[in-house]
């Protein structure tokens, strides 16, 4: 009997990359016309590999970047790149398809939904807070919570205490089957990939189940308690 779900945050409920990509583009044009003059693509490319190399919540990525590139850091350009990535991250910050559906969907089964994430704790209630999902999930952990990264069991773990779960009646979705599926599966949980938030050309997730769409889960739910 599965009794509570657990997700990962980004690239699990919210299309994190897609993000990223129209606020960083955003923020480049922006500096441009600030003043920067930099070729568009080159800069696009240099700021994900400083994402790549320092982490995707590297709040200084803008500061890093103009450092590397000009030498130094113009508080205009700054601003204008800082204050167009904030705009359009606003607007291009959505849940996948079917996911509002779904979380109403199992709430109404009765299934308890909680959140792990390696995302700083700020980040991710912001983004569950832009999405109206801050009222949906218990607990939300990230790495501030629990002090480490997935695939490390604690945070599963911490999860299901909260949760007042065994692993075998808890599910774990996410879209990074070295860190989500690893981390689950090594205390006893069943696992989906969510293969329609994969970044990384994944061909075998070692998940129990491989989903398209997220709406699939609640099928397997059903499924699996006899519903």
């Amino acid at each position: 009997m599965i009794k509570a779900i657990i997700f990962d945050l980004d690239n699990t409920l919210l299309d994190f990359i897609k993000m990223k990509q129209f606020s960083v583009k955003a923020a480049i044009t922006a500096m441009n016309e600030a003043g920067l003059a930099v070729n568009e693509e080159k800069a696009y490319q240099d700021i994900f590999d400083l994402y790549i190399e320092k982490g995707w919540e590297n709040q200084q990525v803008f500061d890093d970047y103009l450092n590397q590139t000009v030498g130094k850091v113009s508080n205009k350009i700054l601003a204008a790149g800082i204050v167009s990535y904030r705009r359009a991250r606003e607007a291009t910050l959505l849940v996948y398809p079917n996911v509002n559906k779904t979380l109403i969907e199992l709430i109404k089964m009765g299934i308890k939904l909680a959140v792990v994430s390696d995302a700083p704790s700020r980040e991710a209630w912001m983004r569950l807070y832009y999405l109206n999902l801050h009222h949906v999930f218990e607990p939300v952990l990230t790495y501030d919570d629990t002090g480490v990264r997935k695939p490390s069991a604690k945070p599963f773990k911490m999860a299901l205490d909260v949760l007042n779960v065994e692993p075998e009646e808890a599910l774990m979705i996410g879209d990074w089957p070295e860190r989500d599926v690893v981390g689950a599966k090594q205390i006893g949980m069943k696992t989906i990939f969510a293969r329609y938030g994969d970044t990384f050309g994944t061909i075998n997730s070692g998940a129990d189940w491989d989903v398209n769409d997220i709406y699939e889960v609640v099928g397997i739910i059903k499924e699996m308690n006899n519903d």
